[in-house]
């Protein structure tokens, strides 16, 4: 008997953007370019086996089926170190990612429900203009072994 396999596709377009805004800044400079109304949602993505929080904008488009997440690669965190152990003496910060692999990547922006590679292309067009951006990209989402991170 034939075994049936359902493999998904990625129905979200991927963006990494670099700046060194803070979120909030970087979310008013999208709504602004991008027309958009991002917010910052109530809870931060955490997972399980981490203490990392990555605060996320979100805005749902509902005239045309399309939600928009800011989402920060980078969760820094101050460490106490009290009872210097090792190294290290006194506070020290650490650095997670939500996608490691992109180390470099500051944020990313997702855009679900539009999957077309012509509408990514006018969306990182857009956001190269932006002065306190210094760079923006698509991303290709099955390509990120930590892919999985980005569902919520």
């Amino acid at each position: 008997m034939p075994i049936l396999t359902l493999e998904l596709e990625d129905d979200y377009l991927l963006i990494g953007i670099h700046s060194t805004e803070e979120d909030y800044r970087l979310a008013y400079l999208l709504n602004t370019y991008l027309k958009t109304k991002l917010i910052r949602f109530k809870h931060c993505l955490d997972f399980k086996d981490s203490n990392a929080e990555f605060p996320l904008f979100e805005y749902k488009d509902e005239n045309n089926f399309i939600n928009y997440y800011l989402i920060n690669n980078k969760y820094s965190q101050l460490v106490n170190n009290q009872k210097n152990e090792g190294l290290f003496e006194g506070n020290y910060s650490t650095i997670s990612y939500l996608i490691p692999e992109k180390k470099n990547v500051d944020f990313f922006l997702k855009i679900e429900g539009c999957n077309q590679q012509n509408y990514a292309r006018t969306i990182v067009g857009k956001l190269n203009k932006i002065q306190q951006i210094i760079t923006s990209y698509a991303i290709e989402p099955s390509a990120l072994k930590s892919k999985d991170h980005l569902i919520f």
